[in-house]
């Protein structure tokens, strides 16, 4: 199963990275928050042995081994909420999310 990406926020990873030299998007989770989980995004300027690559529209995602089985099946968008522009992740492995939508969690520990 893999991990993709909008056209609109494959547009806005390439501009990002390309601007500071990336080769795309590093998608992971960590710990953190009320309810287990939180999304951590940064410009991708290497690919390491363990990392998983997903490329859409031309732009790769690259995802750390550990927090892949939390992100299979998703998608990224790049989405307009009020005022601001954000990432926003469709992930079909989330149980429960926190009030404030920062943090999720999963059925079960993959």
């Amino acid at each position: 199963m893999t991990v993709m990406m909008t056209e609109s926020a494959a547009r806005h990873v390439q501009v990002k990275s390309g601007a500071v030299g990336g080769i795309g998007l590093r998608l992971g989770v960590k710990q953190a928050g009320c309810t287990g989980f939180a999304y951590v995004f940064d410009i991708a300027r290497e690919i390491g042995e363990a990392d998983s690559v997903f490329e859409s529209f031309g732009v790769k995602l690259v995802i750390d081994q550990r927090s892949l089985p939390y992100l299979k099946g998703s998608q990224l968008d790049y989405v307009r909420e009020g005022l601001s522009q954000v990432f926003k992740v469709n992930n079909p492995n989330i149980k429960a999310s926190c009030g404030c939508g920062e943090s999720f969690s999963v059925e079960e520990k993959p």
